[in-house]
Formats: C-alpha cells, structure tokens, sequence
C-alpha cells in the first residue's frame, strides 16, 4: 500500500532534541534569524527591535529643519539678496540630507554581529594554556566549557568570556546586546535614538551623525539669530519685537539651543572615547584611566582607527540560503520521559518556517513518535528509566523484568506519585 513521504527531518546536536520540518522553499538566512532584528527589502537592510525611535529622531531633525526652510528661509532671503541668503538655505538642505543618509546608514547596516555557532564548542577544541587560571570546575558552562579564557592584546592578557547564547567564545571588545539579541564586535553601546546597536562597522557613522547633527543646529541657530537681527534693522525695534514678528525664530533658538547641549555634549564624550580608544561599554565597566588600556594606540594613531582603517566587510550574509540547523523545528524534548498516546487528536506544532504552521496528523504522529523513540533509545512499553545528567544527556536505564517496571523502576513511581 502506498504511504506518503515523510517530511524531512533532521535530529539537531544541541540540548534540545528537535525534528526539523521543511517542505516548503528554501529559506534565507534573515528569514530564521534567532535575534530580535528587524529586516526589510528581503533582508538588505536589519534594524534593531527598538526600529520605531527612529522615526521620532527623524522628526525630531526634519520637523525643525522644515519649520526653518518655510518660515525663516524666505526673510534670509530678501536680507541678504545677491545669492548670500539663498545660498545658506541651499546648504542648510545639503546638510540635512547628509546627516539623514548618516542616519540610515548608522540604523540599517550590520553593526558587526557575531555568527552564532549551531553547535556549542568542544572541550578538546579548546587551548588549555589560554584558560583563566582562576577557573575551578564550578565555573564552567552547561556544556562544561570553561566560561572565560585569556586573550593576549599588545602584550596585556585579557580575558574573553564565553556567551552562553551564541555558543562562542566572544573576541575581544565584543560583547552580547540583551536588547537585540545578538554578539556585537567592538561594541559600544545600543542607542535606542536610532534603533541599533553601536559597533565596529557603524561606529564611524554613528559619530559623524551625532557631530553633524551638533553642527546643523549650530548653523540654524546662528541663521535665526542674523533673521531677528535682521528684524531688528529692517522695523528698528527691540529683541522681544523682532521675536514677535518672528516666532518662528525665537521658537527654532530656543529648541537648537537646547538640542546643542545634547548632541554636542554626546560628541564632546566620544571625542574622548576616541581619543583613548574606548568604547561607552569599557569606560562605564572598566575603566582604564584606572588602569593599562590594551587598545590605547596614541593620539594619533587612534583617530586613525576609526576614521581612516577600512570598514570590514558583514560577517553575516543575510539573504544566503539558511543551512538546515538554521531551520526553525519542532520541539519534541517535551515528549522525551512520557508517554505519549496515540489516540492523541490531530495537533498543530508551531514552526517558524516562513510563519507557517506545520500540521502532523495521527500518521504521521506515529512515525514522529516512532523516530523519537529510536533516537533515545526508548521503548513505548514505558519499561524504561531516563535520568538527566549535568550534560544534558539520555542515560537509558532497561528494566530486567519483561513489559513489567521493574523494583527500581517501581520504587521511584511511588516516589514520584
């Protein structure tokens, strides 16, 4: 008799046990992406969970920039004719669309995201002369890895640790964003003013944003001030009477103003942080000015490394084909040490292949149970006891006595119940 195919299934290595379903088109890497990313264009552009503040930074730039250009432009115009007046407008709009193409290029790019491994790390892989020399058996991970090893940077040994999410030891100055989810090289901070994590491959962008921003509102600024003074000339009036004739003006330095001690102070900071080689992380954490900085290059030559080195190239392609562990599955570690009946009515197990919803009727119920059953080695006579180790694996247990639980069996259900 003619049964249909089974869906392809695959047993993963990790902690939990799970049949990967796939019967539908290949997926791509962004579409099963275990961090809180937001993707748009078929993966070309990845953004933070927190994508939404980016639209309250654009109108907190573009709503003033706005008010300027129809209410303040025109006044600048007819003071200073002969080109002078329409010129600054002009460069006043060639500003605002740089700092917004700074904006998105900070926001929508890979800030440096470390790829997760499928698969925790070997013991054996590990160098044992890089472990931290305080590490004592209690101080090791699910998987038994050691949790920090140390890392040699211009002759001062640094201790890397190693992220229990991403299943990797963390490069140095890389560390794991709660926000997005996600191990980020030389990571500075998560702004939440653009929606994205600040790191090795945005940082250069990110400063020039935040000191451009601090210029425009500088320029806007001094451009109100000479439309008031203008004002002044033009009614011969006082201060307050220019501001009447003009609210716009007195709005717009007020708000600059105030916005000046903001970003310019942001940008003052990273100055600093620049010229020390830190990042926002290390200096809160850290600390050097307490201490020997590893990365402290010079003056010079720390400039150098971030507004001169090449940007490197994303780790991660987002729109390749996902590999099959990359495949979202369903999870069957609930089943493992239970029974699980056959008279069971059709149940719907959640996938994320694509949004989908993966429907395993009373068949093929069977089968899966069947599989899970020879993965573990388990019987579906329940004549079986499973204990859990500090590993995470199935240690099977035969009972000794045919279809009946045997003594040690029996002892631990009156135990249990």
């Amino acid at each position: 008799m003619f049964s249909p195919p089974l869906p392809r299934h695959h047993i993963s290595h990790s902690n939990k046990r799970q049949i990967i379903v796939d019967d539908g088109p290949p997926l791509r890497l962004y579409q099963v992406w275990k961090g809180r990313n937001k993707f748009i264009f078929g993966g070309r552009f990845i953004f933070g969970p927190d994508v939404r503040s980016l639209f309250l930074t654009l109108s907190l730039i573009l709503a003033p920039v706005i008010l300027f250009w129809v209410f303040v432009a025109k006044g600048l115009i007819n003071a200073f004719p002969h080109g002078p007046g329409l010129l600054v407008v002009v460069l006043s709009v060639i500003f605002t669309a740089y700092i917004i193409i700074l904006l998105l290029l900070t926001s929508g790019g890979d800030p440096g995201i470390i790829p997760r491994n499928p698969h925790p790390p070997e013991i054996e892989d590990c160098d044992i002369s890089s472990l931290s020399t305080d590490w004592a058996g209690s101080q090791s991970s699910a998987t038994g890895l050691p949790l920090t090893k140390n890392v040699t940077i211009n002759g001062i040994v640094v201790k890397v640790k190693y992220c229990q999410t991403c299943m990797l030891y963390r490069p140095p100055r890389c560390s794991h964003c709660s926000i997005c989810n996600n191990c980020v090289e030389r990571f500075d901070h998560h702004c939440p003013w653009v929606g994205q994590c600040i790191g090795k491959r945005n940082y250069r962008y990110f400063f020039m944003f935040v000191s451009s921003t601090t210029l425009l509102c500088v320029y806007v600024l001094v451009l109100c001030l000479l439309n008031v003074k203008s004002v002044m000339d033009k009614n011969n009036c006082s201060v307050w009477r220019a501001v009447e004739k003009s609210p716009i003006s007195g709005i717009l330095i007020i708000y600059t103003f105030v916005v000046c001690w903001f970003v310019g102070g942001l940008t003052t900071f990273h100055l600093y942080l620049i010229s020390t080689n830190q990042t926002t992380y290390e200096n809160f954490r850290y600390q050097y000015d307490r201490k020997m900085n590893p990365y402290n290059l010079g003056f010079v030559r720390n400039f150098k490394e971030v507004f001169c080195a090449k940007i490197p190239s994303s780790r991660n392609n987002f729109r390749a084909i996902a590999k099959i562990d990359s495949y979202a599955s369903i999870d069957v570690s609930s089943y493992l040490g239970q029974t699980i009946s056959s008279e069971m009515p059709n149940r719907a197990f959640d996938t994320e292949t694509g949004g989908k919803r993966q429907t395993v009727d009373a068949d093929e119920f069977e089968d899966i149970r069947s599989q899970v059953g020879s993965f573990g080695g388990l019987e579906r006579c329940g004549t079986q006891r499973h204990d859990w180790d500090q590993r995470s694996n199935w240690d099977i247990m035969p009972c000794d006595i045919g279809n009946e639980p045997c003594v040690k069996h029996r002892e631990k259900i009156n135990v249990e119940h």
